[in-house]
């Protein structure tokens, strides 16, 4: 065997590794956002009933309730790009976060098992979405890595691979809290 015929296939196997590796990385990527929808779907199919049981209770909060129905809505439509299903993930979660903060203002909710019950399950809920957030930000991470690194940055221009978004915390969560008001 000749000399450039060796180095031709060395060259041709390492594409071929290169070009393998891109497509695993997005595959896996596409699969574990598939998870991050799953369990969100599991979360907007749990809203309803959360606002059906503490509606009748939180005439004060009732657009917080409208603003969470209308994000749900808007979430669950069919066709809506991944980056945008990450920014509604974002303003649900903080939309929930308040609505749980405004049950504690309600005795009579508080007490109300199955008010409890849906806390319960949604804080479940929660845990998993973040597990599988982090698990879909580091694929994100690697596959980010490998269509910017050399020399699979190469192959990924010519796949047309483009950087996909992370899970990031909506930028008021960011804010330090004021244990101060907290108790008074």
């Amino acid at each position: 065997m000749s000399i450039p015929l060796i180095i031709l296939i060395v060259l041709a196997l390492i594409l071929v590794l290169m070009y393998n590796s891109l497509i695993a990385k997005k595959n896996q990527v596409e699969n574990i956002f598939a998870s991050v929808d799953t369990v969100l779907k599991k979360r907007y199919d749990l809203i309803p009933n959360l606002v059906a049981s503490v509606s009748k209770y939180m005439e004060h909060e009732k657009s917080l309730l409208e603003e969470v129905t209308k994000l749900r809505a808007e979430a669950t439509k069919p066709d809506i790009s991944d980056a945008h299903k990450i920014a509604l993930d974002a303003k649900i979660s903080s939309a929930l976060g308040s609505i749980m903060v405004a049950v504690e203002n309600y005795p009579e909710l508080k007490a109300n098992e199955n008010v409890m019950h849906l806390q319960h399950t949604l804080h479940e809920i929660e845990e998993q979405i973040s597990a599988v957030r982090r698990a879909y930000n580091q694929s994100v991470t690697d596959y980010n890595n490998a269509i910017e690194m050399v020399p699979t940055s190469f192959m990924a221009s010519l796949m047309n691979y483009r950087r996909k978004q992370v899970f990031e915390i909506v930028e008021n969560e960011r804010k330090n809290v004021d244990v101060k008001e907290l108790f008074s």
